[in-house]
């Protein structure tokens, strides 16, 4: 109980040491809280990337393999050949219909084709609208919701009717009115019906093509009179969605098999298709975030390494000062640890101080960011926790060496520093 009185009574010497010298201890949080602000919010802007970016990879699906003339990334080691991806053959309704009938693995099959066009309504125009024209799977494969209105029967998408799924922002775009269910647009001078509306899904920040929201989609045999599906331009791949508990890694052996077959490849043949899927961006994006933690570490372990040593000069400083109360502290008896812990809650107080100042602005900056852009940035509890720990931090090790010297001061020549 009297140590704890001691460590009680070391932090009041030292909060009203602080309050004393308000403009000498304002001028120390400086640099502890511009480093505290370079590094949390480099970290909390990576990590409200890596929230948005894995929320847009999610539409993808984990267990859906793409099958594409271009891979989404080269093969671990090896460079990007896209001289060799030039001449692929683009994957086509024949090969959909083989893998349906192939597979074992598949739960649903879906192909589709993507371009852009002018879309109007009326006296109003929309241009590069993407259109995506899917066959019937599509909505088994990629979950969405509808806010109104009715997905295609599997009757309109063999027939190929004239019939649409329109997003939030052509619905913006077009409609004043936020159902426009029944409503008839054109495109390339053909009508089209629109039959539902997607809910809004948000901005998709890797153009990945995962949000719907700047999106309209038709069945893609009515999409044939619109679109060459046979053209690089249309983009046209295979969305395979395997069953539930099947491996990936077998499901697109299997996949790679089939394919294979259906291009009559030689065994010594390089495949000359790429299997995609959401692993491989999110693999590689963790090798980016993972250079831009280690910069923001950088950059912001320079500044608070100049903040600590601001701490550590005007610790020094400090005791310098109080040279004289401290031999009194100990003539009246003080010990070393209460005279160690003093000066060390000072420094500990400045560097925590400095850093709660720090993560504070970034909060302000957040809610600043959020209000300007659909990015959605959040300092998390992780962040403000790992802010705190390195004001802790360096608050010990700034401040240790002075309070370790004002502990060993002997008493009775500290007192005759005064005189």
């Amino acid at each position: 109980m009297h140590y704890l009185l001691q460590i009680k009574e070391s932090f009041l010497f030292a909060f009203n040491a602080l309050k004393v010298n308000r403009l000498r201890t304002l001028l120390t949080l400086l640099g502890i809280t511009i480093g505290i602000f370079a590094i949390i919010s480099v970290f909390t802007v990576v990590d409200s990337l890596e929230k948005n970016i894995k929320t847009s990879l999610s539409s993808l699906g984990d267990d859906v393999v793409y099958v594409q003339k271009w891979p989404w990334a080269p093969e671990p080691g090896e460079e990007y050949a896209w001289w060799e991806y030039l001449n692929r053959p683009l994957p086509s309704l024949k090969e959909y219909e083989y893998i349906k009938k192939r597979s074992e693995k598949a739960q649903y099959v879906n192909f589709a084709v993507s371009t852009m066009r002018k879309v109007k309504y009326r006296n109003i125009t929309a241009s590069d609208v993407i259109i995506w024209a899917n066959t019937h799977e599509f909505e088994k494969i990629r979950a969405f919701e509808l806010e109104s209105g009715r997905y295609f029967t599997p009757f309109e998408s063999a027939a190929g009717k004239n019939i649409c799924l329109i997003g939030d922002q052509i619905t913006m775009d077009l409609f004043k009115e936020t159902n426009p269910v029944g409503k008839e647009i054109k495109i390339q001078g053909r009508k089209i019906t629109i039959v539902g509306k997607i809910k809004k899904e948000g901005k998709d920040i890797l153009n990945t093509g995962g949000s719907l929201d700047e999106m309209i989609v038709l069945p893609v045999n009515f999409a044939k009179t619109l679109i060459d599906i046979k053209s690089d331009n249309a983009n046209p791949m295979i969305m395979v969605k395997a069953k539930e508990g099947v491996r990936i890694a077998e499901f697109k052996d299997e996949l790679r098999s089939i394919l294979r077959s259906v291009r009559t490849l030689h065994p010594q043949e390089k495949d000359n298709f790429a299997l995609n899927q959401s692993s491989i961006l999110d693999s590689t994006l963790k090798s980016i975030f993972g250079v831009i933690n280690l910069a923001g570490w950088l950059i912001g372990g320079f500044s608070i390494l100049v903040g600590g040593f601001g701490i550590a000069n005007i610790m020094f400083v400090s005791v310098k000062e109080r040279t004289n109360l401290i031999g009194i502290q100990k003539a009246l008896g003080a010990k070393r640890f209460f005279i160690l812990f003093q000066f060390l809650f000072e420094s500990i107080l400045l560097s925590m101080v400095g850093g709660v100042i720090g993560l504070f602005f970034i909060f302000l900056g957040s809610l600043f960011a959020n209000s300007q852009t659909e990015l959605t940035i959040s300092l998390t509890f992780g962040n403000i926790l790992l802010g705190l720990i390195i004001s802790i931090v360096i608050g010990i090790v700034s401040g240790f060496a002075p309070a370790r010297s004002a502990a060993r001061l002997n008493p009775v020549e500290a007192i005759n520093t005064a005189f």
